[in-house]
């Protein structure tokens, strides 16, 4: 099990890699904008997913001017938003991008792109990166069971390529 996962880890991260490329690189530019400007980057996280706001602002190397978001209130439109949820039709992270969009807050969001009837981040978002992950990577015991659902590895593997993506554009700037 553990070569199996760890074989289909890799394929899910180069996967990523390959097709999010230019998502990850105008999440960056769009991140990088408040860090230009007066604004501040405001990071938000749900269920599991908080570990990347975990990571941005109390890791060992935080994300430049990064912040916890805990209420709309307190964001402007000269800042910038990161929306991180397991999937991209999470009603409670949904529910959050419509209020952004509402207040004209560009937000980019990292979920696993699943078709729905309603709002979608893929839809709300200014830029949406998808984490390719809607399923578990591995068969289980049971018959079509499916386990093994990395969604927090991949947001923040998908982090981490913003974040140096983020830094090389200030280093320019």
């Amino acid at each position: 099990m553990i070569k199996m996962f760890t074989t289909q880890l890799s394929g899910l991260f180069n996967r990523i890699a390959d097709k999010e490329e230019f998502s990850i690189e105008d999440g960056a530019r769009l991140l990088a904008q408040a860090s230009i400007g007066e604004g501040s980057i405001f990071i938000k996280g749900f269920a599991e997913m908080e570990c990347v706001t975990l990571e941005a602002v109390y890791g060992r190397e935080p994300l430049q001017g990064a912040k916890a978001l805990d209420t709309v209130d307190d964001v402007s439109e000269a800042d910038r938003v990161l929306l991180i949820s397991r999937f991209s039709n999470d009603e409670e992270a949904v529910s959050l991008a419509k209020q952004l969009v509402d207040n004209g807050v560009p937000f980019a969001a990292i979920s696993g792109t699943v078709s729905t009837e309603g709002d979608s981040l893929a839809e709300l978002a200014d830029i949406h990166i998808d984490t390719k992950l809607i399923k578990g990577m591995l068969p289980g015991e049971e018959l079509g069971e499916r386990v093994g659902f990395p969604s927090s590895m991949a947001a923040l593997y998908i982090y981490f390529l913003i974040k140096f993506s983020f830094e090389e554009m200030l280093e320019e700037y």
